[in-house]
């Protein structure tokens, strides 16, 4: 098989893709350590909690919204947990799953840091663009998380998604 390199245009796009996304992602890190105590991805849970009807989601469909793996997302919560953010509770329609729900606590703590990440995320990246490159933005996006989580005409295999990743074989 011969390998199909990038050419100059697509190294400098790649190059710039991912310099943009780490320095994104450590801008809003910075922020909320600072702002809130706590990193980026613990906001994430709690915004998408907050989202939700009664403001609880089974653990699964959590790490799937968040595009990340189980045992991370188990991780996480259990440190939201501990600090009266996030309370953990059986599964009312299936015994063997979880549910992660968002405490009042944690509303409060997401009330008082939405906006110091909501002007973090427009400074690091709206303010530089055009609302045509939004659109953009969002179409190049989309593509990319259809083509990687599958769009339907190939559907990747059960360990090809984060949120189906198991860090270690399932018990037996």
């Amino acid at each position: 098989m011969t390998t199909r390199w990038l050419t100059p245009e697509e190294q400098r796009a790649w190059r710039a893709y991912v310099a943009a996304t780490h320095l994104l992602e450590d801008a809003l890190d910075r922020q909320l350590q600072q702002d809130a105590g706590m990193p980026h991805l613990y906001y994430s849970i709690l915004a998408t909690l907050s989202e939700t009807p009664e403001r609880r989601l089974r653990m699964t469909e959590l790490a799937e919204a968040l595009k990340i793996t189980r045992s991370r997302l188990t991780y996480a919560v259990t440190r939201l947990e501990k600090d009266g953010l996030v309370r953990r509770e059986s599964c009312r329609w299936d015994k063997r799953g979880s549910v992660a729900a968002l405490t009042d606590e944690g509303m409060a703590v997401l009330e008082r840091a939405a906006p110091g990440h909501v002007e973090t995320v427009r400074a690091s990246l709206f303010d530089h663009l055009a609302a045509e490159q939004v659109q953009q933005l969002e179409a190049i996006c989309g593509g990319i998380v259809r083509a990687l989580q599958g769009d339907g005409t190939v559907r990747p295999a059960p360990d090809e998604v984060p949120w189906r990743r198991r860090s270690s074989p399932p018990c037996s």
